[in-house]
């Protein structure tokens, strides 16, 4: 389920947990870092009151000195009464007394200043409540001793002076608590120290355990997120560029890794269909090639070798022409009634020399056709009419009688080409289909458009071709009439007809016309299709119209 997250909620879930490490750390830190300071206050500013305390109760004790003075005079024997002392001496002492007075006034309000303003925080050595209690009491002692003070004659009435005396006692009592509050809470705060010390040493090791546990699960969610997927892609890449194509990276993390891992996968499925296609093109252009250089080499070898066997050819026939007109020209009265015979044979095999020697001429002719190499004058030519033409001169010829041809043609068909070498082409092919056929069989021809080009189709229902022949039906001295014979177990006897150059020659014809001829059969027996392409005239839409109004 949390790897079917997109990658940057991924991302963000990890930035959240580093900010928690980060946040955990520096919690603590600045927890012990605060805690740290306020002891520090706490004690700087509770050390700051020892003096104040200090001094309040050493005024306290000059103020009883003072008063001491007072009650050393009644001591001595002087008269009780002021006219009998010095009244100068007990005015001073008076004077004095509440000058001393003012000052344990003023030094216990910078104490109460103290507690009251600088001392804050939750610290056991902060709390200053019973210093509070303390002052309390020592101003309800000095409220007394005003009353004391602003009675009449005190200084002549000796049981007030005691009384005074009493007060100032108590009150030196109070100052001298005031220390020893401080130096109690002292004396417990090494074990109130060792507590928070102690809890602040677990709860570091606590948000250090839990901030590893945090950035464990970081680098856990981390390791399956983004390098493990990661991983996958760069070992897949690594394949497929060493020429795997058929391997697919499979990542169900449903993201944007496995997004970029559908992609590298289709990627590659083109790139092996590209592939193989590009094979498949280079292996039937070297197919082409070798072909063509088969082609160039019968061409150059028809070339040499026709020119050396028509002289001979010639010869042969021109003698036997020449011994059969002499042998005719001889009288009936020479030769013998029982010769009859052999004359007639004599006469047929001078015929049949002539024959074969014109035949074989004949050959090395469509050889050095087959060679001739050259730029030829091209029109625009009504194809429909062209194969009409072709169609109407085969069907004089007797041996194909029995066989039917058929044409359709629905629409005017104009190519740029030479007339008399499509001629040949249309030939070529038409005839070597009706070779193939049995007496009654049939032959289908259409010419129509398809694509920006002329399509000429030849259908036959003869012997067929079988699957491993196909690729070699264009190459010279190749023939489906031998082929037929074989299916027909007639071996040795090789037709008379087929020199296997026609088909050659059609593919040459056509190749140089800038079309492209396929043979197609589905098995011996079965009949074949050739099927012709040849590019379209500029011209195919005026000469339709013209075809139109006609």
């Amino acid at each position: 389920m949390l790897c079917q997250w997109p990658i940057k909620v991924k991302l963000m879930v990890g930035l959240g947990l580093l900010v928690a490490v980060v946040a955990i750390l520096s919690s603590s830190g600045l927890y012990a870092t605060y805690a740290y300071r306020e002891l520090v206050k706490s004690l700087s500013w509770r050390v700051v009151e020892l003096p104040v305390a200090a001094r309040l109760s050493r005024e306290v004790g000059d103020l009883r000195i003072t008063l001491s003075e007072l009650r050393g005079l009644s001591a001595a024997g002087f008269p009780q009464s002021e006219s009998q002392m010095s009244p100068l001496r007990v005015h001073m002492i008076r004077d004095q007394f509440r000058i001393k007075l003012e000052a344990v006034e003023d030094t216990l309000g910078q104490y109460r200043d103290q507690l009251r303003h600088k001392l804050r925080g939750g610290s056991h050595i902060a709390d200053n409540q019973r210093e509070r209690e303390t002052v309390t009491a020592i101003e309800a002692a000095l409220l007394q001793v005003h009353r004391a003070d602003n009675e009449q004659d005190w200084t002549l009435d000796q049981s007030k002076v005691e009384q005074l005396d009493d007060e100032l006692e108590h009150l030196q009592v109070l100052t001298a608590e005031l220390p020893s509050h401080l130096h109690t809470r002292l004396g417990g705060f090494a074990d109130e120290v060792r507590g928070q010390y102690r809890m602040l040493i677990v709860g570091t090791w606590a948000t250090m355990a839990v901030a590893m546990l945090i950035f464990a699960l970081f680098v856990r969610l981390s390791w399956q997120w983004i390098l493990v997927p990661l991983r996958v892609l760069i070992h897949g890449s690594r394949k497929v560029a060493s020429g795997q194509f058929n391997h697919r990276i499979h990542l169900k993390t449903d993201d944007e890794m496995s997004e970029l891992a559908d992609a590298l996968n289709d990627m590659t499925a083109r790139f092996r269909d590209i592939r193989d296609d590009l094979d498949a093109q280079v292996r039937e252009r070297t197919k082409q090639v070798v072909r063509s250089e088969q082609l160039a080499s019968v061409g150059f070898l028809a070339a040499g070798v026709a020119h050396e066997i028509n002289n001979p050819l010639a010869s042969i026939a021109m003698c036997a022409e020449s011994l059969q007109d002499r042998f005719n020209e001889l009288p009936n009265t020479q030769v013998a009634a029982d010769d009859d015979q052999q004359k007639e044979v004599v006469a047929n095999y001078l015929e049949m020399i002539q024959k074969e020697a014109f035949r074989c001429k004949g050959i090395t002719e469509k050889l050095l056709d087959f060679s001739r190499i050259g730029n030829v004058e091209r029109k625009s030519v009504d194809l429909a009419q062209l194969v009409s033409d072709v169609i109407e001169m085969v069907g004089h010829l007797g041996k194909y009688q029995g066989k039917h041809v058929e044409f359709t043609c629905r629409e005017a068909v104009i190519a740029d080409v030479n007339a008399q070498e499509i001629k040949q082409v249309v030939l070529n092919l038409l005839t070597n289909a009706l070779d193939s056929l049995d007496a009654g069989g049939h032959v289908l021809i259409e010419v129509r458009k398809r694509g920006g080009m002329a399509l000429l189709s030849f259908t036959d229902n003869g012997c067929g071709i079988k699957a491993e022949l196909l690729d070699r039906v264009f190459e010279p001295f190749f023939t489906r009439r031998r082929a037929r014979q074989e299916n027909r177990q007639e071996i040795g006897q090789e037709s008379r007809q087929g020199t296997g150059l026609g088909l050659s020659i059609t593919q040459r014809i056509i190749a140089d016309h800038g079309g492209e001829i396929v043979a197609e059969s589905a098995g011996p027996g079965r009949g074949a299709t050739f099927r012709v392409e040849l590019p379209l005239a500029n011209t195919n839409k005026e000469i339709g119209n013209q075809h139109k109004a006609a």
